[in-house]
């Protein structure tokens, strides 16, 4: 089951640059753009975030209209 689900992973991207990586970011002094690089990433984490959602829901929407054609309902 899970094997056919694998575009649920893109849903540990979000986690991973928020919670995961703050340890490692969590710095002022690499400025970018005259920002310090702690919010640089959360801001680059915010724009990643809807897109690995669209491709969650992306791939959750092939995975059933491939279920419905092979029950052949939705016609």
């Amino acid at each position: 089951m899970f094997r056919t689900r694998l575009h649920l992973l893109w849903l540990l991207v979000p986690f991973v640059l928020f919670l995961g990586a703050v340890p490692w970011v969590n710095r002022v002094d690499p400025v970018v753009l005259g920002l310090p690089f702690f919010f640089v990433w959360t801001l680059g984490a915010t724009v990643v975030t809807p897109f690995a959602v669209w491709l969650t829901w992306r791939g959750d929407r092939r995975l059933r209209a491939r279920g419905l054609r092979e029950r052949g309902e939705g016609e």
